[in-house]
């Protein structure tokens, strides 16, 4: 990419960063697996109920709010994500798809603020999926 657009920024949607890894298991596994404890907590927080709907708020335990922007059960969750602290909320989608070798997991997260913050995520986001992958084992 060149300077005014590096690598993780875009036009519209500010930084943002994509991670995906494939698992062992069926879709419906991988998705139970992510809306379920202790998989939601790994990635969304604790004190979250999984029974989404387009529109809903929610509050983590750990203070984290924002709005379920859509919702597919069994493939897809957009949200708003803003960790307390944050000035301003981000966007976070979650996918669950088919694969050759079991589901795929691909989580994406938009709007960050800056280079800094989409490397952060980067790491939070790869840390989420060893947690994952571990409690598959």
């Amino acid at each position: 990419m060149n300077a005014m657009y590096p690598v993780g920024k875009t036009k519209t949607q500010g930084w943002e960063i994509g991670v995906r890894r494939t698992f062992p298991i069926r879709t419906d596994q991988a998705w139970e697996l992510l809306m379920t404890q202790p998989g939601l907590g790994l990635w969304m927080g604790q004190g979250v109920e999984p029974n989404f709907k387009k529109g809903d708020s929610y509050e983590t335990a750990e203070g984290t709010t924002g709005e379920i922007r859509s919702y597919s059960q069994g493939s897809l969750i957009r949200l708003t994500w803003q960790p307390r602290g944050q000035t301003l909320p981000s966007t976070l989608q979650i996918r669950v798809m088919p694969a050759k070798t079991g589901a795929t997991i691909s989580i994406h997260h938009e709007k960050l603020a800056d280079g800094e913050v989409r490397k952060a995520m980067r790491d939070h986001w790869s840390g989420v999926m060893d947690r994952l992958a571990a409690l598959i084992k």
